[in-house]
């Protein structure tokens, strides 16, 4: 709810890849810049070895290490830091524009239960979201792992915590028109693979949820279940398909949507705590 929506429009509407991180170690929020040379310098060491992106074409990389003060959930909370990639191509002129290539950012959102049972020494931002290409996703990480002696780990979404998700998400009141509330369905042991595309008018999905849920603002893993046992059956209703049967891969609501890959795009910025406290509850609990 505090959060400035100008200050984190750029973070809506893309497809972020989520990791987990274990505590930075002596990462100090004052060196932010020296963090930004110190990476700029390591990305072009890296390039000379013949891992550059963009094949033919010399770019120079621009690196910028930044604070996100507003986005964090509690005061035990470290504030957010934004790691971004911009290219400039040697051949354009000194006034173009740099050209962002790859975003990145380390965040915690109500991750006190990691936080209190650190060192002082140790900065506590366990989920990190990535846009951009991968092999630069690979030295930024490999940088910070040697930097700051932590750890990535891609944070995989299980079936479980899809149907959390959609539940969670189907429930909440939207001020503009929404989009349909949808699940895709992996369907096993097929020589040729196949999805199930389930969707739901948003205000039903509401409208469902209103009735399973019994008191407003908790959530039960009953009610979890209940509200996706009433899905299945209104499908198998109409289609004599099982969907218990199949794997749940994605959901897509009006607030955000989920990959089983660990890829989520968030949609609405009334809700992005929400969705980033559900994140970072994921990527503490594989660091724990």
């Amino acid at each position: 709810e505090n959060v400035d929506p100008q200050k984190t429009a750029f973070l809506l509407r893309k497809a972020w890849t989520l990791y987990s991180v274990t505590p930075l170690y002596r990462f100090h929020r004052a060196r932010l810049r020296d963090y930004a040379r110190l990476l700029s310098a390591f990305i072009a060491a890296e390039k000379q070895k013949g891992l550059a992106v963009e094949v033919g074409v010399e770019l120079d990389i621009k690196v910028a290490v930044s604070s996100l003060a507003d986005l964090r959930g509690s005061e035990q909370d470290q504030a957010a830091v934004l790691v971004q990639l911009s290219s400039r191509s040697r051949a354009s002129s000194t006034n173009s524009e740099d050209k962002l290539v790859w975003s990145g950012w380390f965040c915690s959102v109500y991750g006190d239960d990691l936080s209190e049972n650190v060192p002082e020494d140790f900065t506590c931002l366990p989920l990190f979201l990535t846009h951009g290409a991968e092999t630069y996703t690979s030295m930024v990480g490999s940088w910070f792992q040697k930097t700051f002696d932590c750890c990535f780990r891609r944070l995989a979404i299980s079936p479980l915590n899809l149907s959390w998700m959609v539940a969670m998400w189907a429930g909440c009141k939207l001020d503009r028109a929404a989009s349909a509330v949808e699940l895709v369905f992996s369907v096993p042991h097929l020589s040729q693979p196949l999805d199930i595309s389930y969707a739901i008018h948003p205000e039903d999905a509401k409208a469902l949820w209103d009735t399973v849920q019994k008191t407003p603002g908790e959530i039960t893993q009953e009610e979890v279940d209940v509200f996706i046992d009433s899905l299945y059956a209104h499908f198998h209703r109409h289609f004599k398909i099982h969907l218990s049967a199949a794997k749940l891969v994605k959901v897509s609501t009006p607030v955000a949507s989920a990959h089983c890959d660990g890829i989520v795009k968030i949609l609405h910025s009334q809700y992005l705590s929400g969705v980033l406290m559900l994140l970072t509850e994921l990527a503490i609990s594989q660091i724990q």
